[in-house]
């Protein structure tokens, strides 16, 4: 069974009298352990498919199932609460508070979890370890750079063991050779412990590390693309 699975799935925004249609009768699939990325054009939709994968909104029409729970209904509770068990979320903006330390970063998922104090610095210490940050989990944001920053980001969306992580822009504010740092750490997490990585970007090279590339135009699947790993260059594991 596939874990997530989209069956002709529409959005539609209205506006006044006007309504804009974001997604258009999209139906996809996506195994557990899939590394791939989604792109398209400004405007195409793939924020807006982003959005209901990660159970940040609801399809106007249409059925999502995660891990084989039809979740296309769910209200704003319930949809936090699938997506503090089951999801994790990185960004183009690193969006860490910058009078904390890097380890009190990571814990916050856990402490809006309610999750009692004496496991929390554990679980986040052992997240950071997880993307080669142990050393500077005291460290202020402003006293790392831009990639161990996004390091940071990443074990704070790996803290709650999810099965999935939504990556929206995750190399844009970085450098190619820290971009390539952060693929390496994606596709590491990937391979090793089986996290499901679904990642949109504007960047035909970040996408090319993906084992499968969805693009998405007006609303629609426009392409499909599934590609070997021996095909995927090793340039995307330098940096570790």
């Amino acid at each position: 069974m596939s874990l997530i699975v989209m069956e002709n799935v529409g959005k539609i925004y209205q506006t006044g009298a006007v309504s804009l249609i974001a997604l258009d009768n999209v139906s996809v699939s996506i195994d557990q352990g899939e590394f791939l990325s989604i792109m398209g054009p400004s405007g195409s939709g793939k924020s807006t498919l982003m959005n209901i994968l990660g159970c940040l909104d609801v399809p106007s029409s249409g059925k999502y199932f995660l891990d084989g729970d039809d979740v296309s209904g769910l209200d704003r509770n319930q949809q936090a609460k699938i997506r503090g068990q089951k999801i994790g979320f990185v960004f183009q903006g690193f969006n860490l508070l910058p009078r904390i330390s890097a380890v009190q970063n990571v814990e916050l998922p856990l402490i809006y979890g309610g999750n009692p104090i004496s496991s929390r610095r554990k679980h986040a210490l052992k997240a950071l370890e997880l993307v080669g940050l142990a050393e500077r989990s005291t460290h202020l944001p402003s006293q790392l750079s831009g990639g161990q920053q996004q390091r940071v980001a990443i074990a704070r969306a790996l803290v709650n063991d999810p099965g999935i992580i939504l990556a929206d822009e995750p190399t844009g504010n970085l450098d190619s050779k820290t971009s390539n740092e952060i693929m390496s750490v994606f596709r590491l997490l990937n391979k090793e412990h089986r996290i499901t990585f679904i990642m949109v970007t504007h960047d035909p090279e970040v996408a090319q590390v993906t084992d499968r590339i969805i693009h998405i135009r007006d609303g629609k699947i426009a392409g499909d693309q599934f590609r070997n790993i021996s095909d995927i260059s090793s340039n995307c594991f330098k940096g570790l």
